[in-house]
């Protein structure tokens, strides 16, 4: 599957990205193909304007890194939730309580997310942290990626 991944953040570069990295190499080794990535401020517009690249790169699927927390700065789930047609509250639900069995009740703060949008997109709002990546993208994306492209498409 054609995939993108785009880092949310105001401090990682490309060279600093370390939850993009292990995304990547986590679907890539699962048989993905990466068509676009890219570092974007914690800004909506930004945000948004980056999926649509992706979207018109030939991504299936496009997993945001960063900006899933409660801080001031944190809008990646503001930018996302409203582009889409259909929630997935599952993934959201099982990424806290995966989490909580590695993190304890810190795992709350995430308001990690995923959706499809109206045109047939996946997107995933997965926090900047690279071990909560690691744990997204290993446990719940990356088994269920064909089946969840193939859902999309029928």
């Amino acid at each position: 599957m054609p995939f993108a991944v785009i880092t949310a953040s105001d401090s990682r570069t490309e060279s600093t990205d370390a939850s993009g990295r292990v995304l990547r190499e986590v679907l890539q080794g699962r048989g993905h193909q990466p068509v676009h990535g890219e570092v974007v401020k914690d800004d909506v517009a930004a945000i948004r304007d980056a999926i649509s690249r992706a979207k018109g790169a030939g991504a299936q699927a496009v997993l945001v890194t960063g900006g899933t927390g409660i801080s001031s700065r944190d809008c990646t789930v503001d930018a996302v939730e409203g582009l889409f047609a259909k929630p997935i509250p599952g993934f959201g639900e099982l990424f806290r309580m995966l989490s909580f069995q590695e993190i304890g009740s810190a795992a709350m703060l995430s308001r990690a997310t995923a959706g499809v949008t109206a045109d047939g997109l996946l997107v995933f709002a997965l926090p900047g942290s690279s071990g909560a990546c690691r744990l997204a993208v290993q446990k719940l994306i990356a088994p269920e990626l064909a089946h969840l492209v193939r859902e999309v498409t029928r």
